[in-house]
């Protein structure tokens, strides 16, 4: 419930148009949204909840209440926390691409807050279900308590001097995580497997025992986006620079209708790619005071996210949200009105020549218009919004080949919305990340348009997966890849960190998985495992799952080790995702959409390949982050810079000669050159590296170093625990490496010629 009511004697002025959303004052609120083909607006104001019926509504006046195509009004005595909701009345003729139905709430795009509950927003339909004309029908029925409301946001918060981190791309090593998974499995006794109602924490007794994150001391608010920040010991432990979250502004969770067919439980929708308010931070994430919330204001989703970036950037972490710009939970023709296809249906939305239907280059139903005008300065406006006022340091545009097409479905050669978003002065220092690629076919990795995005690198992560299986010719395109990706980005004048390197997202195998399945396992998800990616170059060494075969196990770890460090040793940005530091497992299931349970929560129990994972992991973030060799702002060239200089990288095959890149399959070897890319900066050490992706143990030739320098062991994915990696500081300790290095199976070192200090 609000502890904001509606006045008892509110007064209507004309307000004012260029305030979109809802902005409170000292003597009321504005109420500003679009619609061009709407008749008449109606403002809505609810005192609770779940009303089905506003407590109060204001239809707007359309000579004072309307400029051009904005409505808008002021009401005067209303305060923040106050709770609305529109309706739209307008011509209802589907196959004309109009679908006012002045009978349904509608959610207000620019809303920044909704409120928290379960909702039925499959009831919220614009036709009459039992019509036989479906969707061409036209429905009467009035219920907005089906519907979350708009909450009235007082963006006041103390930020303490905060400010976006804004860290330079390849500096950063990226964490990709869900607010409520990180935490959400810690609910969860030692012993018991159904999640338990209470936090636990370090010290308990025995019932609230749980193994908690190392560096972590208690997590009081598990699945919550303060459960985030008290993950903060965890986050400084690991070294990473920022973290991803999948999606976080208002989604339904409940929209999925499906059922686990093995334990019968309602699947929901837990990654939460099917945006609701793009302004919203989710509500469901936000941790609820009890008794002291209920009677609060039900703005605190904005606080609780605010807190979160806040407490994050104190640590030096900086917060990439990942956004929904191209569709909407309204889905096709038959999916309920909530927000954009009540207030203007043809212009939020790309439609068939046959207006009646959507165009779905997102796999969801619908598509929506991202460069028309409108649609255009809502995403400006919405990402300006997220980093004036919630201090976030990037974006991850999901399917954001989307953005570059006109409403017909065109790729268009300079898109003005992706155009625009680079040039915005306000996101100058601010990360945009494209996943250039859409369901409609486009695929844009490596001229995805508008200069400076970043992309991710989806070739890396098949490259690298190939070459680690044992494919042939995997040599050539591993050197393409861990050293930037120079035939994607180079052509267009960007440099190696607007590749995103990965081997494992959200969206696939975790890495624990990739290397213990070489088949999906989706039969959770309810589809008759159809859905997922088929081809995920995975590896099971002999065993589909888990096995207690000692030998099977340690080529696992192997390779697990050689996934992580092939990934922190590339040139570009490497992102990781989270838990595949502590070999976390979906249990074969490489689409957990669905999965809001054990299957995708991160198991925190401890295990000694866990420590050992966690320990090898975190060496190398630092070791990374202590080498700017690993970290150029350039393509290597293969040529002396000047006379006094190697050349930036030399390669070789395992006999230590230059390779013959045609006939090169499960070897390869690397000479780089460690001097300074960028002015004011120090030279780093030398390095040589030598993969073997093979099932067989080879004998490396190191060529002599030019400078008469001496080769140390610093890495070596073929030993365990410790000796894996080192520091070139603990390298120095070591007696020098001989002319040959004796690499496992399938395994990977590193070695470093020091430079005098």
């Amino acid at each position: 419930m609000s502890n904001i009511a509606v006045p008892t004697e509110p007064s209507l002025e004309p307000g004012n148009p260029l305030s979109i959303g809802a902005f409170p004052g000292p003597e009321g609120v504005s109420f500003s949204v679009f619609s061009r083909n709407a008749r008449a607006m109606t403002l809505c104001l609810y005192d609770t909840i779940h009303e089905s019926a506003p407590s109060r509504q204001f239809r707007l006046d359309p000579l004072t209440n309307k400029t051009g195509d904005m409505w808008h009004c002021h009401v005067r005595g209303l305060k923040p926390g106050a709770l609305y909701l529109w309706r739209a009345d307008g011509p209802y003729e589907p196959s004309a691409g109009q679908r006012f139905n002045v009978n349904r709430g509608l959610i207000d795009p620019y809303a920044r807050a909704l409120t928290n509950g379960t909702w039925n927003l499959s009831g919220a339909l614009g036709y009459d279900p039992a019509s036989p004309e479906a969707d061409l029908s036209f429905s009467a029925h009035r219920d907005d308590a089906l519907l979350p409301k708009c909450v009235v946001v007082d963006d006041d918060f103390d930020w303490q001097n905060d400010a976006p981190l804004n860290y330079p791309l390849k500096d950063c090593i990226i964490y990709e995580t869900h607010v409520r998974g990180l935490t959400r499995g810690l609910l969860r006794p030692a012993g018991q497997k159904n999640p338990s109602p209470r936090p636990l924490s370090a010290g308990g007794g025995p019932e609230a025992r749980a193994v908690l994150p190392p560096g972590v001391d208690a997590v009081e608010h598990p699945g919550t986006y303060r459960g985030v920040a008290e993950m903060i010991g965890y986050f400084k432990k690991l070294g990473i620079t920022s973290l991803e979250f999948l999606p976080l502004h208002e989604f339904d969770s409940v929209e999925r209708f499906r059922r686990n067919p093995k334990t019968g439980a309602l699947l929901r929708n837990y990654w939460g790619y099917s945006p609701l308010a793009f302004f919203a931070p989710k509500a469901g994430y936000a941790y609820r005071d009890g008794e002291a919330h209920d009677q609060g204001d039900p703005s605190f989703p904005v606080r609780e996210f605010k807190y979160m970036v806040r407490e994050l950037h104190k640590a030096g972490i900086e917060v990439i949200l990942d956004v929904v710009f191209n569709h909407t939970a309204e889905g096709n023709e038959l999916g309920p009105t909530l927000s954009f296809r009540g207030l203007d249906n043809s212009i939020y939305y790309m439609l068939d020549a046959d207006k009646r239907r959507y165009k779905n280059y997102s796999g969801c139903g619908n598509t929506l218009n991202c460069n028309h005008p409108v649609m255009r300065s809502l995403i400006q406006d919405c990402l300006r919004y997220w980093v004036v006022q919630m201090h976030v340091d990037g974006f991850r545009f999901d399917l954001g080949s989307i953005l570059g097409r006109d409403s017909s479905g065109k790729l268009l050669e300079n898109p003005p919305v992706i155009e625009s978003i680079a040039e915005e002065p306000l996101l100058r220092n601010t990360k945009i990340i494209a996943e250039a690629w859409d369901a409609g076919g486009a695929y844009q990795v490596g001229s995805f348009p508008g200069g400076r995005w970043a992309e991710w690198n989806d070739k890396y992560r098949d490259d690298v997966r190939r070459f680690w299986r044992g494919e042939k010719a995997g040599a050539l395109h591993l050197a393409t890849r861990i050293t930037g990706s120079s035939d994607l980005f180079l052509r267009d004048g960007r440099k190696p960190f607007h590749s995103i390197n990965f081997v494992t997202a959200h969206d696939g195998f975790t890495l624990n998985d990739l290397v213990s399945y070489l088949r999906k396992h989706n039969e959770e998800n309810g589809e008759d495992n159809r859905d997922g990616a088929e081809e995920n170059w995975s590896q099971n060494f002999g065993v589909e799952g888990p096995t207690e075969d000692p030998h099977i196990g340690a080529k696992r770890s192997r390779q697990l080790r050689n996934f992580m460090a092939t990934l922190l040793l590339s040139i570009g940005t490497p992102m990781v995702l989270g838990g595949d530091e502590i070999g976390r497992s979906q249990g074969g299931n490489n689409n957990a959409y669905c999965q809001d349970n054990e299957i995708s929560w991160y198991d925190w129990n401890d295990a000694p390949r866990s420590r050992e994972l966690l320990d090898f992991f975190s060496r190398l973030v630092a070791f990374r982050k202590a080498h700017p060799a690993f970290r150029r702002p350039e393509f290597f060239t293969g040529q002396d810079r000047d006379s006094n200089k190697l050349p930036d990288i030399t390669w070789y095959d395992e006999r230590g000669l230059p390779p013959d890149w045609s006939s090169l399959n499960h070897t390869l070897a690397a000479m780089i050159d460690g001097s300074a890319q960028e002015t004011g900066e120090q030279n780093d050490d030398d390095f040589y590296l030598m993969f073997n992706a093979s099932a067989h143990g080879i004998l490396f030739s190191i060529p002599k170093h030019p400078r008469g320098l001496s080769w140390h062991g610093v890495l070596d994915t073929g030993a365990q625990g410790a000796k894996s990696i080192l520091s070139v500081d603990e390298a120095r300790r070591n007696p020098p490496e001989g002319r040959t290095y004796a690499l496992a199976p399938r395994s990977m070192v590193l070695l470093a010629a020091p430079r005098s200090s």
